[in-house]
């Protein structure tokens, strides 16, 4: 893992552990140095000798190198570029913009917090592969053994002799049949996926547990 791979994943890894939403809103460039990421309680994480690697690490990710993240305005980002040319950047450019905003890339974001830390940072080809084409290891054949069905999942409206209300308006559902949205509100009363990672929302959350991301957008 590079040092910029490695930077951007702590500046994931705090914000997903202290203000998820964050992670899809522009960051201003002093946040990030300040308080998401900074170099005196990140040091071992970043795995950098010196602030000034830290600067520079940071400059490389805010001109937009490895399609982490984008800076608005652009032309500050272009500036940024234009200084990592130099074989001596200027770092205290840093400073002087300190109030550029940086935007985390979504699918980006979304590799970083993958449970399967092989793929945080690999190639997009192979993160895109469906679960059922990824290679599994071989295994060693053990006795068959019998199993038992399991019951089918069944909707709220299917529970405690169809008992149950609407996660959404809490009126109630009838029951006896499945029911997939509400008949109040017309809210969905199943499982649907995040638009994000793909990882399973249930009704009435609001953000998704595995990448923060904000369901419905408000």
């Amino acid at each position: 893992m590079t040092d910029l791979e490695r930077f951007f994943r702590q500046i994931v890894r705090n914000l997903a552990a202290t203000d998820p939403a964050r992670l899809h809103q522009p960051l201003p460039l002093a946040d990030i140095r300040e308080h998401i990421v900074p170099y005196r309680t990140n040091r071992r994480a970043l795995e950098l000798e010196s602030s000034e690697d830290y600067e520079l690490v940071l400059m490389r990710l805010c001109a937009g190198e490895g399609g982490f993240a984008r800076t608005e305005p652009d032309e500050v980002r272009a500036e940024f570029e234009a200084e990592l040319r130099n074989s001596y950047p200027d770092l205290g450019l840093m400073h002087r913009h300190e109030n550029a905003a940086l935007s985390l890339e979504t699918k980006a974001v979304a590799r970083s917090l993958d449970p399967r830390p092989a793929l945080a940072f690999a190639p997009p080809e192979l993160v895109q592969l469906r679960e059922d084409e990824m290679p599994v290891p071989s295994l060693p054949e053990f006795p068959s053994i019998e199993l038992r069905e399991t019951p089918a999942r069944r909707t709220p409206a299917e529970q405690k002799g169809g008992a149950a209300r609407c996660s959404h308006c809490k009126g109630a559902l009838p029951g006896g049949r499945t029911v997939n949205f509400c008949p109040h509100c017309g809210r969905s009363q199943v499982l649907t996926r995040c638009p994000v990672c793909e990882s399973e929302i249930e009704a009435g959350w609001r953000h998704c547990v595995s990448c923060g991301y904000l369901i419905g957008g408000g």
